[in-house]
Formats: structure tokens, sequence, C-alpha cells
């Protein structure tokens, strides 16, 4: 089984993911991880990648493409992956995709979700809303500081929103005419979004 999860940052595709991962033993396809592994493992393709980064290139969807064929288990679930219709072309080749599942929150809700957002410097745990802290900029887990990552600030947001409504929103037209799209309001609990991500995989 092979599920893309779409959706707008902070619409929770990576917490979606990881309850999915658990519950139907799927293998959790997420570009930023896999490439921070592929990186420290000193995959070819993946310091190639690196050199772009370096030099605040956009990292050639081949590139991309390749690392998350390598690393393709026997169903996954894919979060960050595809972001292009080229990337979505890519993926084509490689797996047969059960199910687009679009996760729709609002622009404004996206911003206040994630701007709310805190990460803890030492283990990287992140904190919001829905899972504050029990002390105030401390993290749970190892007591580390907790902080504000520039791409969590409300003018960055806008930016990630806006290339998100070019360039990943149009898949949803690219997989519509396979009958595979389903939409999730985003704007509800994590137990709730998960319980109805659940039911349209169990009718597949």
């Amino acid at each position: 089984m092979n599920i893309i999860l779409l959706g707008a940052q902070g619409s929770g595709k990576g917490t979606q993911a990881q309850l999915l991962k658990e519950k139907y033993d799927l293998k959790h396809i997420s570009t930023g991880d896999l490439i921070r592994k592929s990186i420290a493992e000193k995959d070819p393709d993946a310091l190639k990648l690196k050199e772009f980064q370096e030099k605040g290139l956009l990292a050639p969807n081949e590139l991309i493409a390749k690392i998350v064929e390598k690393n393709l288990g026997e169903g996954n679930i894919f979060d960050g992956f595809p972001r292009t219709l080229e990337q979505a072309e890519a993926l084509d080749e490689m797996a047969v995709i059960d199910a687009v599942i679009e996760l729709k929150l609002a622009d404004d809700d996206a911003v206040k979700r994630l701007s709310g957002r805190r990460q803890c410097r030492k283990c990287a745990a992140v904190y919001g809303t829905e899972k504050p802290p029990k002390k105030a900029n401390v993290c749970d887990s190892c007591a580390g500081e907790l902080y504000q990552r520039d791409d969590d600030k409300p003018e960055t947001i806008r930016k990630r929103l806006a290339l998100y409504h070019e360039e990943t929103e149009p898949l949803i037209e690219y997989y519509k005419p396979r009958n595979i799209v389903h939409s999730v309001d985003a704007g509800k609990s994590i137990k709730e979004i998960f319980a109805s991500v659940c039911r349209i995989i169990e009718a597949l």
C-alpha cells in the first residue's frame, strides 16, 4: 500500500504519517529526514544534493527521486514528496499509488499553528498548541531550551504557503483522474483527523 499525504505547511502531515506508519506498518518517506540520514551515511547522491543546498540552489528533482527510490519499503506513506509535477511523474515510475489524502487547512490557520510551534534545541522534539510543554520553553523529554525556528516565523510561513499553492497544490488535479484523491479537514484535532484518514485507508 502506498499513500501520499498532501497538505500545506502546518496541516499535520508529519504527525499523521507517524501515526499511520505505526498502525499500518508502513515506511514513512519524509524527504527531509531521508536526505539528512543519507548525508550522514555518505550516500553519493545525498552528498551531491548537499552541495546544491550549501550554494543556496534548489536540488534537482532527479537527485531527490533517486534518494527516495533507494529507501522505499513494501508499503509507504509519503510525506513531503512529491512536491512538484516532475517528482510525481518520477514517483509513478517507482510505485503504484493507492490513495492521495489532502489535509486541507486555511492559510490563516496554518500561520497561527506554525507560528505557535517551538522546537527543542537538544532533541528536536516539537511542541505547539495541541501539545504544549509542561513548563514554558523547556522540553519535557530532555529539559532542553525550546525555540522558534526561522521557518516558523509568520512572514516565512506565508512565503512557504505561496510556494505550496503554486507548486504542490496542482498535484491534486494530476491525481484526480485516477479517482484516488480524498480530502480531510486538517483544522480538527489530531485524533479526529487520524480517524478520518483511517476510514479512507480501510475503504481502499
